[in-house]
């Protein structure tokens, strides 16, 4: 009988084995690092393990080199009449669609409901409208009435919050404020972690920042506050930075510069991990190898 109980406990030590295994091997890797991507683009990845896991993706963007340029996803449909203007896609979608380099996802956005893994809106294809405003080679959809900040770029790249230098080539909207002239705005939130998206801006305005860090994974990536977004911004030199959609839309994705191949850099959580969730609009990079 005492065999039998050897026999069981080794498989429960192997079968918990290979659940730690599979549970951290099909996330990118706890590992530090920084890479030079392509010409202007520098990938870091950041990992904290006080007060709590965290693992961040962070891409600066050099807008002074040759070659780069951004992006935000052009509209499916034109008009007044479009009142959901996009069809949602993944992030993976959208970059390998229009072969930017590097993608995250963009504004929040209407109508969206996560019940269940089957009652859940939108799924790929399915119409919806970000909550500000946003533009595409010059194409302008969303609202400009809602108060959502915005990061305005013009046909030369010259990149400003809040108000337009000249005609608005691209732009793309935020849920809040997160950093303005270097400091956290005031009353962020210190006690709830999520996964975050976020752009920033360097105060010469030749360098963007986008973040994204995962969360609601116990033991690898627990996620960040709000606070602790504006913080991290600002460490990457983010004078000004508005946040992004979070939660289960929060995805970076990256072109291999090697290979062609599109990865997924971080670890989304829609429903379960390394599951991307359709979103409206999204904000990519383009780069010369």
């Amino acid at each position: 009988m005492k065999r039998y109980w050897w026999i069981f406990l080794l498989l429960l030590i192997a079968c918990f084995g290979l659940f730690v295994y599979f549970y951290y091997a099909s996330r990118p890797a706890m590992v530090e690092m920084r890479e030079e991507i392509y010409p202007g683009l520098v990938y870091y990845r950041r990992v904290h393990y006080l007060p709590r896991t965290m693992v961040a993706h962070i891409v600066t963007v050099d807008l002074r080199v040759k070659g780069v340029d951004v992006f935000v996803t052009p509209p499916d449909r034109r008009g007044r009449e479009a009142e959901t203007p996009l069809d949602a896609r993944t992030t993976s979608q959208f970059a390998r669609e229009f072969e930017t380099q590097v993608a995250i996802n963009g504004d929040g956005f209407t109508p969206w409901w996560s019940n269940t893994p089957w009652d859940y809106y939108p799924r790929v294809g399915e119409p919806v409208s970000p909550l500000g405003f946003a533009a595409s080679r010059r194409v302008q959809y969303g609202s400009s009435e809602r108060k959502y900040p915005t990061l305005y770029i013009n046909d030369k790249k010259e990149v400003s919050f809040g108000t337009a230098i000249g005609k608005v080539y691209t732009a793309i909207s935020g849920l809040s404020w997160l950093v303005q002239d270097k400091q956290p705005v005031p009353d962020l939130n210190d006690t709830r972690t999520a996964p975050r998206t976020a752009i920033g801006l360097d105060g010469p305005g030749t360098r963007l920042i986008l973040i994204v860090v995962d969360g609601r994974q116990p033991f690898y990536s627990e996620g960040v506050t709000v606070q602790e977004m504006a913080d991290l911004m600002i460490f990457y030199g983010g004078d000004n930075a508005i946040n992004l959609d979070g939660g289960g839309s929060s995805t970076m994705v990256i072109q291999d510069p090697a290979t062609g191949e599109y990865r997924v850099m971080n670890s989304p959580i829609n429903f379960m991990w390394g599951i991307e969730r359709p979103v409206a609009n999204h904000f990519g990079v383009f780069a010369a190898p």
